[in-house]
């Protein structure tokens, strides 16, 4: 891994990835970290975990979402308030802060708080692809759901849950004791939005819808059809709010993404929770590791 470490010093003055086009691995806290150049993207990168896909970003380009799961994601954002106007967001977990990136670039002079618990990445990222330094990011490192406690209440319009340790969402990031929280720094039109993973049968996924519907009386999930009838192992976004979600155009939005995502809600997503229970913290698991065969070419 000392080989590792060297690379990363020897590749660091490239000019906040627009120079020399060569990864840059590093030892992080979460396992081996590699930012390897988008070939059909002159300013673009794709942060790897271990192997696994993290993040993409696009130096030049921050509001091109080049993952499914961010682009669903996106579109909550896009439409958790009017077009450009800017909002005070919170992000749980980093990775390469592409989320981050893309709320400064469509909607400038936001206000934005992210934590990541993982220094040696957070380090890693600003280093090798800086931030904008004119965009109010803010990056704490530290446990997401320590720093959420510190946030003042009604502080967020949005608030992104995306955090993962080996591929797997803590245990304490997915009861109602935490959503309680997510609520308290939340305003009262606030969007919570997070990035659930799983594959059949699914138990995660409904849980984690059930856990929501008894903090939030308005829900959204948006996925691959697959993903939903249990076929596949994959994401599925997310939204809560206290307030009715724009339904009709997250559905349009998804349909037309490259790959075509549908949108759960009402009556047809609780019944998806079939009869599952709330999680609470003393039953809370981590969300389940994803098969190999995910990452495979």
């Amino acid at each position: 891994m000392a080989r590792s470490r060297g690379k990363q010093q020897a590749r660091r003055g490239d000019g906040g990835g627009r120079g020399a086009r060569e990864p840059v691995v590093a030892d992080v806290d979460g396992g081996l970290a590699e930012l390897t150049p988008d070939r059909d993207r002159p300013a673009g990168w794709t942060l790897y975990l271990d192997g696994a896909p993290q993040s993409h970003v696009d130096l030049d380009d921050p509001a091109h979402l080049a993952f499914e799961y961010q682009r669903r994601i996106g579109h909550v954002l896009d439409l958790a308030a009017d077009p450009g106007r800017p909002v005070q967001a919170v992000h749980l977990g980093g990775g390469a802060f592409t989320l981050a990136r893309y709320v400064a670039a469509t909607r400038p002079r936001s206000t934005q708080q992210v934590v990541e618990r993982d220094g040696p990445l957070v380090q890693l990222v600003r280093t090798a692809l800086p931030l904008d330094p004119g965009a109010r990011i803010r990056v704490r490192t530290g446990d997401a759901r320590e720093a959420l406690a510190k946030l003042p209440d009604a502080w967020a319009d949005v608030l992104v849950a995306d955090v993962f340790a080996g591929a797997r969402t803590p245990a304490h990031l997915t009861s109602t004791e935490f959503l309680t929280e997510v609520r308290r720094v939340l305003r009262p039109a606030g969007t919570y939005v997070a990035n659930l993973a799983d594959g059949p049968p699914l138990a995660h996924l409904r849980g984690q819808i059930a856990t929501a519907a008894t903090v939030f009386p308005e829900l959204a999930l948006i996925a691959d059809p697959t993903v939903l009838r249990g076929k596949r192992f994959g994401n599925a976004v997310l939204a809560a709010s206290a307030r009715p979600l724009p339904v009709a155009e997250l559905t349009r939005r998804a349909a037309g993404d490259p790959h075509p995502g549908r949108v759960e809600h009402g009556r047809g997503l609780l019944d998806l929770t079939g009869g599952a229970l709330p999680v609470t913290d003393a039953s809370a698991k981590a969300s389940p590791a994803p098969p190999p065969s995910v990452f495979r070419p």
